[in-house]
């Protein structure tokens, strides 16, 4: 299983506005600039957040973008899903009696790879936007 780089990236630059959250609009070239990330990657991206009211964006000289919501009110895997990653640990289909091997029965180890991707999604699910920001800071203040 691996999280691609848009599932990542989106989550970093989600992050980054949560650490600014309550200041002004925040411009996706300091995003690039403060995370690494090509502006015109983020430009794909945030047109997915926007689209999932995730963002909201304003124009002009001190336009950019600003959380939607509250930063504890976005979970992880909403900002996953609106980039359209997934997190899959098989090939197959759940509801499909065919396995990822073509054979009509699941392997053996199915049912350990199709619990690991839940608990994948349970922990997207649990962890919200606050809660990186939190992390860190609570880091930096111990380094």
């Amino acid at each position: 299983m691996k999280l691609t780089s848009k599932g990542r990236y989106a989550v970093m630059a989600m992050a980054d506005l949560a650490k600014n959250y309550n200041k002004s609009p925040i411009s996706l070239n300091e995003i690039s600039l403060r995370q690494g990330i090509s502006l015109s990657f983020l430009e794909q991206l945030f047109l997915k957040l926007k689209k999932y009211d995730l963002v909201t964006s304003s124009r002009g000289p001190n336009g950019g973008y600003i959380l939607s919501k509250n930063p504890e009110e976005i979970k992880l895997l909403n900002i996953i899903n609106a980039v359209d990653e997934k997190i899959k640990t098989v090939k197959c289909k759940r509801e499909s009696k065919k396995g990822c091997n073509g054979k009509s029965i699941k392997c053996i180890t199915h049912d350990l790879w199709d619990d690991l991707e839940s608990h994948i999604n349970s922990f997207f699910e649990k962890n919200t936007l606050k809660d990186i920001v939190y992390k860190q800071k609570t880091e930096n203040k111990l380094n």
